[in-house]
Protein backbone atom coordinates (compact mmCIF):
# COMPACT_ATOMS: atom_id res chain seq x y z
CA UNK A 1 0.00 0.00 0.00
CA UNK A 2 1.38 3.57 -1.14
CA UNK A 3 0.82 6.13 1.23
CA UNK A 4 2.48 9.38 -0.86
CA UNK A 5 0.13 10.90 -3.05
CA UNK A 6 3.76 11.49 -4.91
CA UNK A 7 4.27 7.83 -5.76
CA UNK A 8 1.21 8.13 -8.45
CA UNK A 9 2.77 11.33 -10.20
CA UNK A 10 4.01 10.28 -13.44
CA UNK A 11 4.89 13.09 -15.33
CA UNK A 12 5.43 10.53 -18.97
CA UNK A 13 2.84 9.30 -21.21
CA UNK A 14 2.40 5.89 -20.58
CA UNK A 15 1.99 3.36 -24.45
CA UNK A 16 2.58 -0.12 -24.95
CA UNK A 17 3.47 -0.40 -21.57
CA UNK A 18 6.40 1.97 -21.33
CA UNK A 19 6.39 5.19 -19.62
CA UNK A 20 8.10 7.80 -21.99
CA UNK A 21 8.43 11.60 -23.14
CA UNK A 22 6.63 13.33 -26.16
CA UNK A 23 8.91 13.22 -29.15
CA UNK A 24 8.71 17.26 -28.97
CA UNK A 25 10.03 16.95 -25.97
CA UNK A 26 8.07 19.63 -24.97
CA UNK A 27 6.05 19.52 -21.57
CA UNK A 28 2.71 21.17 -20.36
CA UNK A 29 2.84 22.99 -16.50
CA UNK A 30 0.62 21.22 -13.69
CA UNK A 31 -1.32 23.82 -11.20
CA UNK A 32 -2.30 23.74 -8.41
CA UNK A 33 -5.49 25.60 -8.20
CA UNK A 34 -5.83 26.16 -4.25
CA UNK A 35 -2.67 28.17 -4.41
CA UNK A 36 -1.85 28.61 -8.24
CA UNK A 37 1.80 27.09 -7.62
CA UNK A 38 3.15 25.00 -10.75
CA UNK A 39 3.54 21.04 -8.86
CA UNK A 40 4.58 19.13 -12.02
CA UNK A 41 4.44 19.03 -16.02
CA UNK A 42 3.69 16.00 -18.28
CA UNK A 43 4.17 15.61 -21.68
CA UNK A 44 2.48 17.55 -25.08
CA UNK A 45 2.26 14.18 -27.10
CA UNK A 46 0.21 14.85 -30.45
CA UNK A 47 -0.63 12.91 -33.44
CA UNK A 48 2.48 11.01 -33.60
CA UNK A 49 2.08 9.53 -29.99
CA UNK A 50 -0.99 9.21 -30.51
CA UNK A 51 -0.71 6.86 -33.61
CA UNK A 52 1.92 4.59 -31.42
CA UNK A 53 -0.86 4.34 -28.99
CA UNK A 54 -3.80 3.07 -31.21
CA UNK A 55 -1.65 1.14 -32.81
CA UNK A 56 -0.43 -0.66 -29.32
CA UNK A 57 -3.92 -1.20 -28.65
CA UNK A 58 -4.67 -2.90 -32.15
CA UNK A 59 -2.27 -5.09 -31.86
CA UNK A 60 -3.07 -5.82 -28.20
CA UNK A 61 -6.59 -6.32 -29.13
CA UNK A 62 -5.76 -9.34 -31.21
CA UNK A 63 -4.91 -11.27 -28.07
CA UNK A 64 -6.79 -9.66 -25.10
CA UNK A 65 -10.08 -9.91 -27.25
CA UNK A 66 -9.87 -13.58 -26.86
CA UNK A 67 -9.38 -13.96 -23.06
CA UNK A 68 -12.05 -15.14 -21.27
CA UNK A 69 -14.48 -13.32 -19.26
CA UNK A 70 -13.22 -14.75 -16.12
CA UNK A 71 -10.37 -13.92 -16.81
CA UNK A 72 -10.49 -9.94 -17.37
CA UNK A 73 -13.36 -10.13 -14.47
CA UNK A 74 -10.10 -11.24 -12.06
CA UNK A 75 -7.60 -8.52 -13.39
CA UNK A 76 -10.41 -5.55 -12.98
CA UNK A 77 -11.20 -7.23 -9.15
CA UNK A 78 -7.30 -6.88 -8.80
CA UNK A 79 -7.51 -3.25 -10.32
CA UNK A 80 -10.94 -2.39 -7.96
CA UNK A 81 -8.71 -3.50 -4.75
CA UNK A 82 -5.28 -1.61 -6.10
CA UNK A 83 -7.55 1.47 -5.84
CA UNK A 84 -8.91 0.59 -2.63
CA UNK A 85 -5.79 0.00 -1.24
CA UNK A 86 -4.62 3.05 -2.40
CA UNK A 87 -7.20 5.69 -1.85
CA UNK A 88 -5.56 7.77 0.69
CA UNK A 89 -2.83 8.38 -1.67
CA UNK A 90 -4.64 8.79 -4.93
CA UNK A 91 -7.44 10.99 -2.96
CA UNK A 92 -4.85 13.67 -2.06
CA UNK A 93 -3.04 13.33 -5.52
CA UNK A 94 -6.59 14.26 -6.89
CA UNK A 95 -7.06 17.21 -4.71
CA UNK A 96 -3.44 18.60 -5.49
CA UNK A 97 -4.38 19.41 -9.06
CA UNK A 98 -8.05 19.55 -9.03
CA UNK A 99 -8.60 21.22 -5.90
CA UNK A 100 -11.64 19.72 -3.51
CA UNK A 101 -12.41 19.15 -0.82
CA UNK A 102 -9.91 15.93 0.68
CA UNK A 103 -13.24 14.23 1.66
CA UNK A 104 -14.71 14.67 -2.19
CA UNK A 105 -11.75 12.97 -3.37
CA UNK A 106 -11.70 9.95 -1.29
CA UNK A 107 -15.27 9.94 -2.42
CA UNK A 108 -14.76 9.99 -5.96
CA UNK A 109 -11.79 7.87 -5.51
CA UNK A 110 -13.71 5.12 -3.58
CA UNK A 111 -16.63 5.49 -6.70
CA UNK A 112 -13.73 4.60 -9.14
CA UNK A 113 -13.70 1.31 -7.64
CA UNK A 114 -17.32 0.52 -7.54
CA UNK A 115 -17.30 1.06 -10.94
CA UNK A 116 -14.44 -1.04 -11.46
CA UNK A 117 -15.83 -3.87 -9.43
CA UNK A 118 -18.65 -3.74 -11.16
CA UNK A 119 -17.97 -4.38 -14.15
CA UNK A 120 -15.39 -7.03 -13.43
CA UNK A 121 -18.91 -8.48 -12.43
CA UNK A 122 -20.90 -7.66 -15.04
CA UNK A 123 -17.66 -8.78 -17.81
CA UNK A 124 -19.19 -12.52 -16.94
CA UNK A 125 -22.34 -11.53 -17.76
CA UNK A 126 -22.47 -10.69 -21.23
CA UNK A 127 -25.22 -13.17 -22.38
CA UNK A 128 -26.29 -13.80 -26.30
CA UNK A 129 -29.45 -15.23 -27.43
CA UNK A 130 -30.79 -18.42 -29.48
CA UNK A 131 -33.68 -17.78 -31.58
CA UNK A 132 -36.47 -19.60 -32.36
CA UNK A 133 -35.60 -20.31 -36.39
CA UNK A 134 -38.11 -20.39 -39.29
CA UNK A 135 -36.36 -23.15 -40.78
CA UNK A 136 -36.49 -26.31 -40.24
CA UNK A 137 -32.79 -27.05 -40.67
CA UNK A 138 -31.05 -24.05 -39.45
CA UNK A 139 -30.19 -22.57 -36.00
CA UNK A 140 -29.85 -19.02 -35.03
CA UNK A 141 -27.24 -17.36 -32.91
CA UNK A 142 -26.87 -13.59 -31.73
CA UNK A 143 -23.16 -13.35 -30.08
CA UNK A 144 -21.85 -10.07 -28.24
CA UNK A 145 -18.35 -9.46 -28.87
CA UNK A 146 -15.66 -6.18 -28.09
CA UNK A 147 -16.21 -3.39 -30.02
CA UNK A 148 -12.34 -3.03 -30.40
CA UNK A 149 -10.07 -0.44 -29.99
CA UNK A 150 -11.69 2.64 -27.73
CA UNK A 151 -10.63 6.38 -27.68
CA UNK A 152 -11.63 8.13 -24.48
CA UNK A 153 -11.53 11.76 -23.56
CA UNK A 154 -12.16 12.90 -20.32
CA UNK A 155 -12.67 15.91 -18.10
CA UNK A 156 -11.03 17.86 -15.41
CA UNK A 157 -13.80 17.71 -12.84
CA UNK A 158 -14.06 13.85 -11.76
CA UNK A 159 -10.28 12.79 -13.05
CA UNK A 160 -10.53 9.34 -11.54
CA UNK A 161 -14.11 8.38 -11.86
CA UNK A 162 -14.46 9.71 -15.45
CA UNK A 163 -12.06 7.00 -16.51
CA UNK A 164 -13.25 4.45 -14.38
CA UNK A 165 -17.05 4.82 -16.28
CA UNK A 166 -15.06 3.95 -19.67
CA UNK A 167 -11.62 1.73 -18.54
CA UNK A 168 -13.95 -0.78 -16.82
CA UNK A 169 -16.29 -1.45 -18.87
CA UNK A 170 -13.60 -1.48 -22.49
CA UNK A 171 -11.58 -3.84 -20.34
CA UNK A 172 -14.03 -6.21 -18.75
CA UNK A 173 -15.61 -6.65 -22.55
CA UNK A 174 -12.45 -7.62 -24.01
CA UNK A 175 -11.85 -3.97 -25.76
CA UNK A 176 -8.86 -2.22 -25.62
CA UNK A 177 -8.19 1.79 -25.36
CA UNK A 178 -6.21 4.88 -25.67
CA UNK A 179 -7.07 7.88 -22.75
CA UNK A 180 -6.67 11.19 -23.32
CA UNK A 181 -7.40 13.07 -19.67
CA UNK A 182 -7.93 16.77 -19.53
CA UNK A 183 -4.51 18.55 -18.65
CA UNK A 184 -5.58 20.73 -15.94
CA UNK A 185 -5.88 17.07 -14.00
CA UNK A 186 -3.45 15.05 -15.86
CA UNK A 187 -2.25 12.98 -12.80
CA UNK A 188 -4.93 10.77 -11.50
CA UNK A 189 -5.49 9.71 -15.24
CA UNK A 190 -1.71 8.81 -15.67
CA UNK A 191 -2.03 6.45 -12.26
CA UNK A 192 -4.17 4.60 -13.78
CA UNK A 193 -1.44 3.21 -15.92
CA UNK A 194 0.16 2.30 -12.94
CA UNK A 195 -2.78 0.62 -11.41
CA UNK A 196 -3.69 -1.10 -14.30
CA UNK A 197 -0.36 -3.00 -15.20
CA UNK A 198 0.19 -4.00 -11.70
CA UNK A 199 -3.37 -5.26 -11.60
CA UNK A 200 -2.10 -7.48 -15.05
CA UNK A 201 -3.14 -6.17 -17.96
CA UNK A 202 -1.01 -6.87 -20.83
CA UNK A 203 1.00 -3.69 -22.22
CA UNK A 204 -1.03 -2.23 -24.96
CA UNK A 205 -4.59 -3.02 -23.14
CA UNK A 206 -4.58 0.56 -21.71
CA UNK A 207 -2.52 3.22 -23.12
CA UNK A 208 -2.35 7.17 -21.96
CA UNK A 209 -1.44 10.44 -23.60
CA UNK A 210 -1.28 14.01 -22.18
CA UNK A 211 -1.01 16.81 -24.55
CA UNK A 212 -2.98 18.96 -27.39
CA UNK A 213 -6.90 18.04 -27.20
CA UNK A 214 -7.07 18.83 -30.93
CA UNK A 215 -4.06 16.65 -32.46
CA UNK A 216 -4.99 13.40 -30.09
CA UNK A 217 -8.72 13.97 -30.45
CA UNK A 218 -8.17 14.41 -34.35
CA UNK A 219 -6.37 11.23 -34.35
CA UNK A 220 -8.60 9.47 -32.20
CA UNK A 221 -11.43 10.35 -34.26
CA UNK A 222 -10.15 9.54 -37.70
CA UNK A 223 -7.55 6.47 -37.44
CA UNK A 224 -9.52 3.39 -38.96
CA UNK A 225 -7.93 1.51 -35.85
CA UNK A 226 -10.05 3.17 -33.37
CA UNK A 227 -13.72 1.43 -33.44
CA UNK A 228 -15.33 4.27 -30.38
CA UNK A 229 -14.82 7.49 -29.09
CA UNK A 230 -16.46 8.05 -25.73
CA UNK A 231 -16.11 11.42 -24.60
CA UNK A 232 -16.95 13.29 -21.35
CA UNK A 233 -17.20 17.51 -21.68
CA UNK A 234 -19.37 19.71 -23.22
CA UNK A 235 -21.86 20.07 -25.78
CA UNK A 236 -19.90 22.00 -27.92
CA UNK A 237 -16.96 19.57 -28.01
CA UNK A 238 -18.74 16.82 -28.61
CA UNK A 239 -20.89 18.05 -31.71
CA UNK A 240 -17.36 18.35 -33.32
CA UNK A 241 -15.86 14.73 -32.28
CA UNK A 242 -19.41 13.64 -33.83
CA UNK A 243 -18.61 15.27 -36.67
CA UNK A 244 -15.26 13.77 -36.96
CA UNK A 245 -16.29 10.50 -35.85
CA UNK A 246 -18.76 10.11 -38.82
CA UNK A 247 -16.00 10.12 -40.88
CA UNK A 248 -15.18 6.47 -40.16
CA UNK A 249 -18.33 5.37 -38.86
CA UNK A 250 -17.06 4.95 -35.61
CA UNK A 251 -19.67 3.82 -32.04
CA UNK A 252 -19.90 7.04 -30.52
CA UNK A 253 -20.88 7.50 -26.76
CA UNK A 254 -20.96 11.07 -25.91
CA UNK A 255 -21.95 12.49 -22.03
CA UNK A 256 -22.11 16.28 -22.68
CA UNK A 257 -23.36 19.19 -21.22
CA UNK A 258 -26.30 20.06 -18.59
CA UNK A 259 -28.53 22.80 -17.10
CA UNK A 260 -30.28 20.92 -14.68
CA UNK A 261 -33.34 22.55 -13.17
CA UNK A 262 -34.07 22.03 -9.59
CA UNK A 263 -38.08 22.29 -8.69
CA UNK A 264 -39.10 22.80 -5.07
CA UNK A 265 -42.98 22.34 -5.10
CA UNK A 266 -44.92 24.43 -1.99
CA UNK A 267 -45.93 20.93 -0.54
CA UNK A 268 -41.89 20.16 -0.09
CA UNK A 269 -40.40 19.30 2.95
CA UNK A 270 -38.18 22.69 2.75
CA UNK A 271 -35.37 21.64 4.77
CA UNK A 272 -34.77 18.52 3.10
CA UNK A 273 -34.80 20.69 -0.16
CA UNK A 274 -32.58 22.78 1.01
CA UNK A 275 -29.69 20.05 2.23
CA UNK A 276 -30.63 18.75 -1.40
CA UNK A 277 -30.10 21.72 -3.56
CA UNK A 278 -26.65 22.73 -1.52
CA UNK A 279 -25.85 18.87 -1.94
CA UNK A 280 -26.73 19.23 -5.90
CA UNK A 281 -25.71 23.02 -6.26
CA UNK A 282 -22.41 23.22 -4.27
CA UNK A 283 -20.13 19.83 -4.38
CA UNK A 284 -17.27 19.90 -6.02
CA UNK A 285 -17.76 24.09 -5.65
CA UNK A 286 -20.70 23.54 -8.67
CA UNK A 287 -18.29 22.12 -11.25
CA UNK A 288 -20.55 19.06 -12.41
CA UNK A 289 -22.70 18.03 -15.81
CA UNK A 290 -25.08 17.20 -13.03
CA UNK A 291 -25.56 20.04 -10.51
CA UNK A 292 -28.64 22.46 -10.39
CA UNK A 293 -28.11 25.17 -12.70
CA UNK A 294 -31.47 26.67 -12.16
CA UNK A 295 -33.50 26.31 -9.17
CA UNK A 296 -37.42 27.17 -9.71
CA UNK A 297 -39.31 27.99 -6.22
CA UNK A 298 -42.96 27.62 -6.04
CA UNK A 299 -44.38 31.04 -5.07
CA UNK A 300 -45.99 30.18 -2.17
CA UNK A 301 -42.32 29.10 -0.38
CA UNK A 302 -40.22 30.82 -2.63
CA UNK A 303 -39.07 33.82 0.42
CA UNK A 304 -38.87 31.34 3.08
CA UNK A 305 -36.64 28.82 0.77
CA UNK A 306 -34.18 31.76 -0.19
CA UNK A 307 -34.03 32.57 3.28
CA UNK A 308 -33.02 28.93 4.51
CA UNK A 309 -30.86 28.49 1.23
CA UNK A 310 -29.13 31.82 1.88
CA UNK A 311 -28.09 30.54 5.48
CA UNK A 312 -26.91 27.32 3.88
CA UNK A 313 -24.81 28.81 1.53
CA UNK A 314 -22.70 31.40 3.79
CA UNK A 315 -21.78 28.21 6.28
CA UNK A 316 -19.86 26.43 3.87
CA UNK A 317 -16.11 26.23 4.51
CA UNK A 318 -14.57 27.35 1.89
CA UNK A 319 -10.34 26.81 1.39
CA UNK A 320 -7.88 24.71 0.68
CA UNK A 321 -8.84 20.57 -0.20
CA UNK A 322 -6.60 20.25 2.40
CA UNK A 323 -7.70 21.69 5.31
CA UNK A 324 -9.98 19.84 8.03
CA UNK A 325 -13.42 20.91 7.36
CA UNK A 326 -13.18 22.07 4.27
CA UNK A 327 -16.51 21.94 1.76
CA UNK A 328 -15.39 24.13 -0.81
CA UNK A 329 -12.76 24.33 -3.05
CA UNK A 330 -10.64 26.55 -5.45
CA UNK A 331 -12.07 26.79 -9.08
CA UNK A 332 -10.24 25.13 -11.44
CA UNK A 333 -8.34 28.68 -13.20
CA UNK A 334 -8.67 31.79 -13.84
CA UNK A 335 -10.92 31.26 -16.66
CA UNK A 336 -13.64 29.55 -14.94
CA UNK A 337 -13.34 32.24 -12.15
CA UNK A 338 -13.78 34.88 -14.96
CA UNK A 339 -16.40 32.77 -16.34
CA UNK A 340 -18.82 32.74 -12.93
CA UNK A 341 -17.86 36.37 -12.47
CA UNK A 342 -20.03 37.12 -15.39
CA UNK A 343 -23.02 34.77 -15.12
CA UNK A 344 -23.18 37.33 -11.75
CA UNK A 345 -22.38 40.12 -13.85
CA UNK A 346 -25.52 39.62 -16.28
CA UNK A 347 -27.63 38.39 -13.88
CA UNK A 348 -26.96 41.57 -11.64
CA UNK A 349 -27.63 44.02 -15.02
CA UNK A 350 -30.74 42.15 -15.98
CA UNK A 351 -32.41 42.61 -12.30
CA UNK A 352 -31.22 39.67 -10.47
CA UNK A 353 -30.10 40.45 -6.57
CA UNK A 354 -27.35 38.94 -4.76
CA UNK A 355 -28.56 37.47 -1.36
CA UNK A 356 -25.19 35.65 -0.54
CA UNK A 357 -21.50 35.82 -2.00
CA UNK A 358 -21.84 36.97 -5.25
CA UNK A 359 -17.80 37.81 -5.76
CA UNK A 360 -14.17 36.11 -6.19
CA UNK A 361 -12.93 35.69 -2.67
CA UNK A 362 -9.30 37.88 -1.98
CA UNK A 363 -6.83 34.69 -1.52
CA UNK A 364 -4.29 32.90 -3.38
CA UNK A 365 -5.98 30.47 -5.81
CA UNK A 366 -8.58 30.75 -7.85
CA UNK A 367 -11.98 30.89 -5.05
CA UNK A 368 -15.46 32.74 -5.68
CA UNK A 369 -17.88 32.97 -2.55
CA UNK A 370 -20.91 30.22 -2.63
CA UNK A 371 -23.49 33.02 -4.40
CA UNK A 372 -27.18 32.75 -4.15
CA UNK A 373 -29.05 35.32 -6.78
CA UNK A 374 -32.96 35.99 -6.59
CA UNK A 375 -35.20 37.56 -9.13
CA UNK A 376 -33.43 35.65 -11.63
CA UNK A 377 -35.65 35.80 -14.97
CA UNK A 378 -35.14 33.35 -18.55
CA UNK A 379 -33.46 36.67 -19.89
CA UNK A 380 -30.51 35.78 -17.96
CA UNK A 381 -27.87 33.85 -19.51
CA UNK A 382 -27.78 30.80 -16.65
CA UNK A 383 -31.33 30.05 -18.31
CA UNK A 384 -30.17 28.81 -21.17
CA UNK A 385 -25.79 28.50 -20.26
CA UNK A 386 -24.05 25.83 -17.93
CA UNK A 387 -22.61 28.02 -14.89
CA UNK A 388 -20.21 25.19 -13.56
CA UNK A 389 -19.37 26.93 -10.55
CA UNK A 390 -20.71 27.83 -6.84
CA UNK A 391 -23.78 30.46 -8.54
CA UNK A 392 -27.29 29.34 -7.71
CA UNK A 393 -29.75 31.67 -9.40
CA UNK A 394 -33.51 31.21 -7.80
CA UNK A 395 -36.39 31.62 -10.22
CA UNK A 396 -40.04 31.94 -8.73
CA UNK A 397 -43.12 29.68 -10.54
CA UNK A 398 -46.50 29.51 -9.56
CA UNK A 399 -48.17 26.16 -11.15
CA UNK A 400 -46.79 22.76 -11.60
CA UNK A 401 -47.33 23.08 -15.59
CA UNK A 402 -45.35 26.29 -15.50
CA UNK A 403 -42.45 24.58 -13.65
CA UNK A 404 -42.36 21.70 -16.09
CA UNK A 405 -42.62 24.06 -19.26
CA UNK A 406 -39.41 25.97 -17.16
CA UNK A 407 -37.46 23.12 -16.39
CA UNK A 408 -37.50 21.60 -20.30
CA UNK A 409 -36.68 24.86 -21.84
CA UNK A 410 -33.21 23.68 -22.85
CA UNK A 411 -31.46 21.78 -25.27
CA UNK A 412 -29.77 19.87 -22.69
CA UNK A 413 -31.47 16.89 -20.80
CA UNK A 414 -28.90 15.16 -18.65
CA UNK A 415 -30.10 15.44 -14.80
CA UNK A 416 -33.01 17.58 -13.16
CA UNK A 417 -34.43 17.37 -10.02
CA UNK A 418 -37.70 18.30 -7.32
CA UNK A 419 -39.12 18.08 -4.38
CA UNK A 420 -42.59 17.06 -3.07
CA UNK A 421 -44.77 15.03 -1.14
CA UNK A 422 -47.66 13.97 -3.37
CA UNK A 423 -47.32 10.92 -4.95
CA UNK A 424 -48.90 11.54 -7.81
CA UNK A 425 -47.22 14.56 -8.64
CA UNK A 426 -43.79 12.12 -8.28
CA UNK A 427 -44.79 10.38 -10.81
CA UNK A 428 -46.14 13.23 -13.33
CA UNK A 429 -43.67 15.44 -12.80
CA UNK A 430 -40.77 12.50 -13.01
CA UNK A 431 -42.61 11.43 -16.43
CA UNK A 432 -43.08 15.02 -18.13
CA UNK A 433 -39.20 15.88 -17.41
CA UNK A 434 -37.23 15.20 -20.33
CA UNK A 435 -33.82 14.38 -18.96
CA UNK A 436 -31.62 10.96 -18.23
CA UNK A 437 -31.71 11.13 -14.81
CA UNK A 438 -34.36 12.40 -12.38
CA UNK A 439 -33.86 13.19 -8.85
CA UNK A 440 -37.20 13.09 -6.75
CA UNK A 441 -36.79 14.13 -3.23
CA UNK A 442 -32.84 13.65 -3.82
CA UNK A 443 -30.29 16.26 -4.49
CA UNK A 444 -27.54 13.39 -5.82
CA UNK A 445 -28.46 10.14 -7.32
CA UNK A 446 -25.06 9.11 -8.93
CA UNK A 447 -23.93 5.52 -8.75
CA UNK A 448 -22.18 2.81 -10.40
CA UNK A 449 -25.31 0.23 -10.40
CA UNK A 450 -27.53 3.02 -12.56
CA UNK A 451 -27.37 4.65 -16.00
CA UNK A 452 -26.02 7.80 -16.33
CA UNK A 453 -26.58 9.61 -19.46
CA UNK A 454 -28.52 12.35 -21.30
CA UNK A 455 -31.07 13.19 -23.78
CA UNK A 456 -31.47 15.84 -26.48
CA UNK A 457 -27.64 17.14 -26.91
CA UNK A 458 -26.70 16.20 -23.23
CA UNK A 459 -25.06 13.65 -25.12
CA UNK A 460 -25.73 9.77 -26.48
CA UNK A 461 -25.25 6.28 -25.03
CA UNK A 462 -25.49 5.50 -20.99
CA UNK A 463 -22.42 4.68 -18.64
CA UNK A 464 -22.42 2.83 -15.85
CA UNK A 465 -24.84 -0.15 -14.66
CA UNK A 466 -25.79 -3.17 -17.03
CA UNK A 467 -26.93 -0.68 -19.71
CA UNK A 468 -22.93 0.20 -19.79
CA UNK A 469 -22.14 -2.20 -21.45
CA UNK A 470 -23.75 -2.16 -24.58
CA UNK A 471 -21.62 0.75 -26.11
CA UNK A 472 -18.70 -1.44 -25.75
CA UNK A 473 -20.16 -4.54 -27.48
CA UNK A 474 -21.00 -5.32 -31.21
CA UNK A 475 -23.98 -7.91 -32.14
CA UNK A 476 -23.32 -10.71 -34.29
CA UNK A 477 -25.74 -13.26 -35.72
CA UNK A 478 -25.16 -16.53 -36.94
CA UNK A 479 -26.81 -18.78 -38.97
CA UNK A 480 -26.06 -22.14 -39.20
CA UNK A 481 -28.01 -24.04 -42.21
CA UNK A 482 -27.51 -28.06 -43.13
CA UNK A 483 -28.91 -29.65 -39.74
Amino acid sequence: MSTSWAQFKREEIFIDGTWRKADSGRMIDVFDPASGEVIGQVPEAGADETRAAIEAAARAFETYRKTTAEERAAMLRKLASLIEDNKEPLAQLLTKEQGKSLTESRGEVAMSAKYILWFAEEARRVYGDTIPSPWADRRLMVTKEAVGVVGAITPWNFPSSMLARKIGPALATGCTIVCKPATQTPFSGLAWGLLCAEAGFPAGTVNILTGSASKIGGELTSHPDVAKITFTGSTEVGRILLAQAATTVKKVSMELGGNAPFLVFDDADIDRAVAGAIASKFRNSGQTCVCSNRIYVQAGIHDAFVEKLAIAAAGLKLGSGFEDGVEQGPLIDEKAIEGVGSFVEDAVSKGGKIVQGGKRVQRDGFFYEPTVIVNASSDMRFAREEIFGPVAPVFRFETEEEAIALANDTEYGLACYFYTRDLGRAFRVSEELRYGIVGVNEGVVTTEVAPFGGFKQSGVGREGSKYGLDDYLETKYVCIGGI
